[in-house]
């Protein structure tokens, strides 16, 4: 039971989040996109959200900024959260477009929004379950996503509602988050893009 609820942390570990939502969008959408920008598009986010973070920790990692890349001390969550927006930004500016790729553009805008809500409760000193966060992101957006194309994605929220629960556990397994923190990061991950619904629904 030990292993099947750590595997949770490493199977949606918030840097694949992002990647993991783009890889959904292009499964469901009924769209025609062209293959090779989806290509280029998906080795894109997954060199500024995947391997530049990773880089960047061993770099942090190096200087004794961090120890872990479960950032399990709040102190340790400041200056790859301010990363990890300024690369978000990137992606927002240079990958995608509003008019082009609204689905795909607020849902980035979304996770900018949660990352630093995360930032701004860290300078609170308080911490927040980055892993809920990402994954109720996840989930709010397949819900929008399931509404705008008018498509059946019953099974896949179901799945995902079930990982916000084995997630849940996972860290409370771990004694990484407390419950509030677990709420606060579902919270945080979730309510950014229920409001940018407004925007692209």
């Amino acid at each position: 039971m030990n292993l099947f609820l750590k595997t949770a942390s490493y199977i949606f570990h918030p840097l694949l989040m992002p990647i993991l939502g783009t890889i959904l969008y292009y499964s469901v959408t009924p769209r025609y996109l062209d293959p090779q920008l989806v290509r280029v598009e998906l080795f894109s986010i997954a060199i500024i959200t995947i391997l530049i973070p990773i880089v960047i920790f061993f770099f942090l990692k190096n200087l004794r900024v961090v120890e872990t890349i479960y950032l399990k001390e709040v102190k340790e969550r400041k200056f790859p959260l301010m990363i990890q927006c300024i690369l978000l930004l990137l992606i927002i500016k240079m990958v995608f477009d509003p008019y082009e790729d609204p689905e795909l553009y607020y849902f980035f805008v979304g996770i900018l929004f949660s990352a630093f809500s995360a930032l701004v409760m860290v300078f609170f000193k308080l911490k927040v379950s980055l892993h809920q966060m990402g994954v109720a992101g996840i989930l709010m957006f397949l819900v929008g996503l399931s509404a705008h194309f008018k498509i059946n994605l019953l099974i896949t929220i179901s799945f995902f509602l079930f990982v916000n629960g084995w997630v849940a556990s996972s860290r409370l397994n771990n004694d990484s988050h407390t419950y509030p923190e677990l709420g606060v990061g579902l919270l945080l991950g979730a309510l950014p893009q229920l409001i940018l619904f407004n925007l692209w629904l």
